[in-house]
Parts: C-alpha cells; sequence; structure tokens
C-alpha cells in the first residue's frame, strides 16, 4: 500500500469570516492561482500568527478550494515545502501519508488489501475505525517545542477520506496546538458551520474554524 488504498468508495477520485459560504469556486487557474498566493501572504502576517482579530476563537483556517484543482493545490503546498524566503515556521502534515505511517506502525498495511478482498470495504472500514482514531493521528502530529512563528498545514484531507473525518481531528487536535494558527487545505465547501467534502457530501458541523479567503 505505498501509493493508495484500495478502498471501493465512489467519491474519492481573504478575509476571515465567521458565516458566509466559503464554496472554493475559483473560476479559472488564474483564480486558484490568485487565491493561494493571498495564501502564501496570509499566513506570514504577524496577525495571522499570533492569532489577533479571532475573539477568542482558536486560530484555525479553512482554505476551501473547488475538488478539480487538486493538483495545483498540491503543487503550492510542495512549493512552499521548500521555499526558504517564507517569513513563518510551516510545518506541513499530510493526512493521508500520516494514516499510511499509523497503518505501518500498526503493522496492518500489508493486510488491508486482503481484508478489503474477503471481508469486504464496509468491515474494513469499520475495523480501521476502531483501531485508528484521533488520538492515533494526534501522536504523528504533535512536536515539540512549538516555537514563534509556527503554523501547521494540513493537507491530503480529500485522501484519506473516510479514514479519517476533518471536523473531528480540529476539535481533537486544539488542546494541543492552542499556540499554533491551523489552516486546512479543504477540497471542499465551509459555510461558517458545516464542512462539505467534495462539494457533495454529507455536511458535518464544524463551528470554531475560520474561512480564509473567498
Amino acid at each position: 500500500m505505498s501509493d493508495k488504498v484500495n478502498f471501493g468508495v465512489a467519491e474519492r477520485q481573504g478575509e476571515p469570516v465567521r458565516a458566509g459560504r466559503c464554496l472554493g469556486a475559483e473560476g479559472g487557474l488564474g483564480r486558484i492561482k490568485e487565491r493561494l498566493d493571498k495564501v502564501r501572504a496570509l499566513i506570514q502576517e504577524p496577525e495571522f500568527l499570533e492569532g489577533k482579530g479571532l475573539s477568542n476563537e482558536v486560530n484555525s483556517r479553512i482554505f476551501c478550494y473547488e475538488p478539480e484543482n487538486e493538483m495545483v493545490v498540491r503543487h503550492f503546498v510542495n512549493q512552499m515545502e521548500t521555499d526558504p524566503s517564507l517569513d513563518c515556521h510551516l510545518k506541513i502534515c499530510n493526512l493521508y501519508k500520516t494514516f499510511l505511517s499509523i497503518c505501518d506502525d500498526m503493522d496492518i498495511t500489508d493486510a488491508i488489501p486482503d481484508m478489503e478482498e474477503a471481508d469486504g470495504s464496509v468491515y474494513l472500514l469499520e475495523q480501521l475505525n476502531s483501531a485508528i482514531g484521533n488520538g492515533e493521528f494526534i501522536d504523528k502530529i504533535q512536536y515539540e517545542p512549538h516555537e514563534p512563528g509556527d503554523v501547521l498545514m494540513l493537507t491530503g484531507v480529500g485522501e484519506v477520506f473516510p479514514f479519517m473525518r476533518i471536523h473531528t481531528l480540529l476539535e481533537a487536535l486544539q488542546p494541543y496546538f492552542s499556540d499554533v494558527p491551523i489552516l486546512v487545505m479543504y477540497p471542499g465547501e465551509f459555510d461558517g458551520r458545516h464542512v462539505k467534502l467534495f462539494n457533495r457530501l454529507t455536511p458535518n458541523d464544524y463551528y470554531r474554524a475560520f474561512n480564509v479567503i473567498e
């Protein structure tokens, strides 16, 4: 399982505001690149790094984009990861790679395809969800010490579905990253109350994250 789990799920493949739909409607390649440039600028701003203007809310934000622009976003993230000119300490965590690492640690990676073939996707998902929860993800994501200027960027949200749901992970991460801003690169919608992966799956409640850029 060096690349992707063979899991039978058809769905696999600005300004901070409290409400209003973050549709990720880029309106073309130029628009998504423009929005990503604004993200690059935002994460270096002292107000973002210090969580100012959030009315005591946790400093977590969601950048929504159209799922078809996934490769553009991945290219942007790869560039950011190796950009020495950034005026922040960007910590990038791909949640799908994190999931695979957890499976490797549990020595179950090689058994997953056979389990799916023998018992079906539904049973496999039940077993993985019972064995791997937010705690296992947090153990992998957490690091010490946290430094001023750190930014945690979460990617791979679409890839890791349905093995992990971002709205539950964000809630669980907050006590561990209260001093570090979190930015989620999200292929879907967030309207200030609900996240909707791929713009079409059943919405899940999440009240605390702020949209980043329209």
